[in-house]
């Protein structure tokens, strides 16, 4: 006879064995609330992470500079369907998970949530939020529920061009005119902090993630993959003569990596609150494009089921 224990003995043989959980298998409704969660907040981020750099697509400074950010912002728009479609297949709804979105029940990054100033941003925004994405990202490849790990594959490999590409603008902008170099300096000193928000709560604090590396989902808790992205990234900035915004910020022999200051958590949860510089901004942006592709959704639907019918009474001829 079948038990829920002896079910669940032979799902954590799996994830130790480092074999995969997929959709029709059996999981402990905890685990699926987890993978929902935070596979919808991944998928919610890239859709809403399009709306800062869509902002300087038309005022890029160069036709090359545009081509490239146009290509990024359609990347994130795939990367946001991927993990859509990964997430229905815990059994959700993309209506369903769009509507949590739209009315404030689903969660996503609180670095999206911050105005892009001046063209540095776009670089910014490659560098660090990519670059912490990346430090985020790669684990997730082993995650133990395949469609995940599959589709970030995929994910991490065009998330790594966006990080080259930002990185290739600050470094020009650096390399630029004095005002060049105070433009990508300003913009590191902006988007540094919540860079490191973005790896989330302190492990003192965190609510999820120790659960969240037993069921192999993360692989790292946030302060391991913190600290990998300053040790990764301070040299970066010095390479290119740029100043990480940080007096306490000192290089550890001890522990051969850097000692950075205390992140203002408040600031993080009062973005995440909706209460950031453009939470407003940025979900009416998101409510009107929902609002505007309503035809484009109801011709597609249309279409399919006129190919079904077709399909159909073909099969009884």
């Amino acid at each position: 006879m079948t038990t829920i224990a002896s079910l669940e003995d032979k799902f954590y043989q799996t994830i130790d064995a480092e074999e995969k959980i997929e959709p029709k298998d059996w999981m402990p409704d905890d685990y699926r609330k987890t993978l929902v969660r935070q596979i919808s907040q991944h998928a919610h981020s890239e859709i809403i992470g399009m709306l800062p750099e869509g902002n300087w697509i038309t005022r890029a400074p160069s036709l090359k500079r545009k081509l490239a950010l146009l290509a990024k912002v359609q990347d994130e728009a795939g990367h946001g369907l991927y993990l859509y479609a990964a997430c229905e297949t815990l059994g959700v709804g993309r209506d369903e998970l769009l509507d949590q979105l739209h009315t404030g029940k689903a969660k996503y990054s609180s670095i999206f949530n911050y105005p892009t100033i001046t063209w540095a941003d776009m670089g910014a925004i490659g560098w660090l939020v990519d670059g912490a994405a990346i430090m985020n990202q790669v684990p997730l490849c082993r995650c133990s529920y395949g469609p995940y790990s599959r589709a970030m594959v995929r994910v991490c490999k065009e998330e790594s061009f966006h990080q080259r590409q930002g990185y290739e603008i600050m470094t020009t902008l650096a390399k630029g005119s004095e005002e060049q170099k105070a433009m990508a300096q300003d913009a590191l000193n902006r988007w540094w902090w919540p860079s490191l928000m973005m790896f989330g709560p302190n492990d003192s604090v965190s609510t999820h993630s120790e659960m969240s590396m037993r069921w192999k989902i993360k692989r790292f808790s946030n302060d391991e993959l913190r600290q990998r992205f300053v040790d990764m990234t301070v040299p970066q900035a010095e390479l290119i003569g740029l100043t990480i915004p940080d007096p306490l910020l000192k290089f550890n022999e001890e522990k051969k990596g850097y000692d950075f200051g205390p992140i203002d958590w408040d600031e993080f949860k009062m973005v995440v609150n909706g209460h950031g510089p453009c939470n407003e901004e940025r979900m009416a942006a998101r409510l009107k494009a929902h609002a505007d592709g309503e035809w484009v959704r109801e011709a597609a639907s249309a279409h399919a089921a006129r190919k079904s019918n077709s399909e159909s009474r073909l099969k009884t001829a």
